[in-house]
């Protein structure tokens, strides 16, 4: 097998911020699994990966005499998988449109711009790719992708079995429960989408989980909550109230009532009780986000788009979002009335008495804080990407 690399494409990183301020694009979750997990799955090796400068301590490059370099912004199927395995050294694959797929080659580049600058034979690939283009693709995409990655994790293996007797399941051939994962007193309906529980697990007393949904590894439903489909709660979370058509990354907590719809929340993020998110305008016309590649709003062409977080985020008790809000990395949100559609990274304040920078050495104190609750460790390594997006934030406030 050539060495795998994922590498960022220049055109689609900055359309993909905020996520991609503190990871590669293919760290972007989208259905059960990051798109790293699943090219990881799909071709059994581990990726390296071709990312921004500052992210790559935690994110290495590894380069050899054969590299397969794929885009990380692809997710994979198996037509593709199949045609990349049959590539040649010097071939390359690009969509009908020129998007660079995946190319094989010998050469080192240490930059992703410099791909297209090496020789290629160039096959276009002609059969549907799902790509991550833009922030609200996320969103379009994670309900096809979690019932792809349900067949992917599950195929060949059997759940272990519901022994509570107080809950109800419809579709139980759809139920997919991982070691040490437990469910009390719930109702769990995978008629219309399949319903994948992770490992240690756990759906608490009076919740509702209507399939497609997946609960990773660690994670938790608070009892009396309202999981609707097309819902993907990553690893280490804790989640509660009523989401709707919404990803969390991973360390995340939404742990009280309040409603998340269309929304892609980052890592270690946390939603105080009562903060609500809009997701639908009231005169029924497609949804605005801000774009970091033009700093104006662009149109979404979904009629249903809501919160989009980045990582590190926090917001107060009784925070409400509008339609279409792009907040940045590392935000503290609080106080009444409506926050602006966007607010930028290290931002602190609210609607009502506006916005200062949140001063970088109390940030890293609140992230590491943030870290020892999970039982793990702030190192200097996730200390020195926040504070290179700090000083991104720092130059670009002071243009």
């Amino acid at each position: 097998m050539s060495n795998l690399i994922l590498f960022d494409d220049p055109a689609i990183r900055p359309a993909l911020l905020p996520f991609t301020f503190t990871r590669p694009v293919a760290d972007i979750r989208v259905g059960i699994l990051t798109i790293t997990e699943k090219w990881t799955l799909k071709l059994r090796t581990e990726p390296s990966f071709l990312a921004e400068s500052y992210l790559r301590v935690k994110y290495p490059l590894q380069l050899t005499t054969d590299n397969l370099f794929i885009n990380g912004a692809v997710c994979p199927t198996d037509e593709l998988v199949d045609r990349i395995k049959t590539l040649s050294l010097g071939e390359s694959l690009i969509s009908p449109g020129g998007l660079l797929l995946a190319l094989r080659t010998d050469r080192n580049p240490t930059e992703a711009d410099q791909l297209l600058d090496i020789p290629q034979h160039t096959t276009t690939f002609d059969e549907p790719v799902p790509t991550l283009r833009q922030l609200w693709s996320i969103i379009a995409a994670h309900g096809n992708q979690l019932r792809a990655d349900f067949t992917l994790i599950t195929a060949g293996r059997q759940s272990q079995p519901i022994t509570d007797p107080f809950t109800r399941c419809y579709a139980p051939e759809n139920i997919f429960l991982e070691e040490g994962a437990t469910v009390r007193a719930s109702i769990l309906n995978a008629e219309d989408g399949p319903i994948y529980i992770g490992r240690n697990a756990s759906i608490s007393e009076g919740s509702v989980v209507i399939g497609p949904f997946a609960l990773g590894e660690g994670s938790m439903v608070h009892y009396n909550s309202k999981m609707r489909k097309n819902t993907s709660v990553g690893p280490y979370c804790k989640i509660g109230g009523e989401v709707a058509n919404s990803i969390l990354f991973a360390n995340s907590n939404k742990g009280h009532e309040g409603y998340l719809g269309d929304s892609v929340v980052g890592e270690w993020c946390n939603l105080g009780a009562g903060t609500n998110t809009s997701n639908l305008k009231n005169d029924y016309s497609t949804v605005k986000l801000h774009s970091y590649v033009t700093n104006d709003l662009v149109d979404t062409g979904r009629m249903f788009c809501g919160l989009i977080m980045g990582d590190y985020t926090r917001t107060g008790i009784g925070t409400m979002f509008n339609t279409g809000t792009v907040v940045g990395v590392n935000v503290n949100v609080f106080g009444s009335g409506l926050p602006p559609k966007h607010v930028p990274s290290f931002s602190w304040g609210g609607a009502q008495d506006g916005f200062s920078l949140y001063r970088i050495e109390k940030a890293l104190r609140v992230a590491d804080e943030a870290f020892k609750r999970r039982e793990r460790l702030f190192d200097m390594v996730e200390e020195d990407i926040l504070r290179a997006v700090f000083n991104a934030e720092q130059a670009n406030r002071s243009l």
